[in-house]
């Protein structure tokens, strides 16, 4: 049996919101104290009172009663939706914030990439923020010194290390600053989101280097919003879910879980009120359906069409617009993205609201869950006026009127039927 390398148990986080206390002297405090008596009398006088202490109501739980065990040489995916405790958490492990409740044993040495480039300094050049950020990460000199080269051979920075990093570019600091959070040697490492960053090159660089840890026989705690990095990195997975531990187990299950949860809507979604959007809100989408047979419908078949309808709301003033439709499956992993113009189809606004369609026919997905996201901009400029991440959620269940045979997820994505022919010999 695998000795613990994390135990939690009953843990809290407990954060005060709203405005910041005043400081308080050794006068308030003596007070106060004075004045105790008076307060309490008052409570039996109107027992109203009583519940309305600041204590209450202006508090929230970040994390809440949350008990895990995780073995040495795990590699363990954290998911859960923004605001679920995921960050806070791995703040509690890396010992940056102590926990309200609960208890928290860490048996070994903990390395974090929590925030990259914490520590960097603009004013000094790449070569110098690569000995201050390893020390601020827990580096000793020496192990700076023998791999530096293999840091500065990673970052891909060679010709600008003796150049202030105030002058490189988003994406050369990142790399750098990836690069020697990612050549700590610690027993357990701590990952957040870090593979958010970057174009797809230096992510799947970044992936490969936390695959090469975790083969290493190190436990790896990765939390990630990116399902498909997860599934690929961690065998098993942690859900969180309005700061309490909502499952865990195999990284599949736990996957599957938090997809469904966070995007059941049974074909029907009213979108004025979802946070996963972002755009500046010149025309917005108020509601999306998902029908089969003009039925509204979550399961189809291969071989059905799938109808989106949706209503759209403009402010006045609004420039002409351009949409799309794009289709991810259930572990995050971008499949088509369809727009109106592919399609020329030109929407020919004449009121503040409007309400469009669109049919994808003849669907040849593999059976499994898919995700449906949509988007509006400006057909101008680059601006995007609204995107709805995953507003709508369908199914492929069989293979309908097209195939008997039983279809596996892992035989690929699309099924196709193409001309068989039996050709003469030359």
């Amino acid at each position: 049996m695998s000795e613990v390398a994390i135990r939690c148990e009953g843990l809290g986080k407990r954060y005060r919101i709203g405005p910041r206390e005043r400081y308080h002297a050794l006068r308030d405090t003596l007070a106060g104290a004075m004045y105790a008596p008076f307060r309490g009398l008052s409570r039996l006088v109107n027992p109203r009172s009583a519940g309305n202490h600041p204590q209450s109501n202006n508090t929230i739980w970040a994390l809440k009663d949350v008990s895990f065990e995780i073995k040495q040489g795990e590699v363990v995916g954290i998911i859960g939706r923004n605001g679920a405790g995921k960050s806070t958490l791995l703040k509690i492990l890396s010992r940056i914030t102590e926990p309200t409740e609960g208890t928290a044993e860490i048996h070994g040495r903990v390395g974090s990439l929590l925030e990259v480039g914490t520590g960097f300094h603009p004013e000094l050049t790449g070569r110098e923020n690569i000995y201050l950020n390893g020390a601020i990460l827990g580096m000793r000199k020496a192990e700076i010194e023998r791999k530096f080269d293999e840091i500065v051979a990673f970052a891909e920075v060679e010709q600008f290390m003796d150049t202030p990093v105030k002058h490189y570019s988003s994406g050369m600091y990142m790399r750098l600053a990836f690069a020697v959070a990612a050549h700590l040697e610690p027993e357990i490492l701590l990952v957040d989101e870090v593979l958010a960053v970057g174009d797809v090159a230096f992510q799947k660089k970044c992936l490969g280097k936390m695959e090469n840890v975790a083969k290493e026989g190190r436990t790896v705690l990765f939390v990630s919003h990116n399902m498909a990095a997860v599934s690929q990195l961690c065998p098993t997975a942690i859900l969180l879910e309005n700061a309490k531990l909502k499952a865990s187990g195999k990284v599949d299950v736990v996957v599957s879980q938090y997809l469904m949860t966070g995007g059941q809507n049974k074909g029907d979604a009213d979108l004025t009120s979802c946070r996963l959007r972002r755009g500046t809100g010149e025309a917005v989408f108020e509601w999306a359906q998902i029908r089969n047979d003009d039925q509204i419908s979550q399961d189809f078949s291969i071989g059905d069409n799938i109808k989106v309808m949706f209503g759209l709301k403009f402010s006045e003033g609004c420039p002409s617009v351009k949409l799309a439709v794009e289709i991810r499956t259930a572990d995050g992993v971008p499949l088509c993205n369809m727009t109106d113009v592919d399609s020329e189809f030109k929407l020919e606004r004449t009121k503040e609201r409007e309400v469009l369609s669109v049919c994808i026919q003849d669907v040849r997905l593999y059976p499994g869950s898919y995700y449906l996201s949509l988007w509006l901009g400006s057909t101008t400029s680059t601006e995007i006026f609204d995107y709805v991440q995953d507003c709508l959620m369908f199914n492929i269940i069989d293979g309908g009127k097209l195939t008997m045979r039983q279809l596996p997820r892992s035989a690929g994505l699309l099924f196709l039927t193409p001309e068989w022919k039996q050709e003469t010999p030359c």
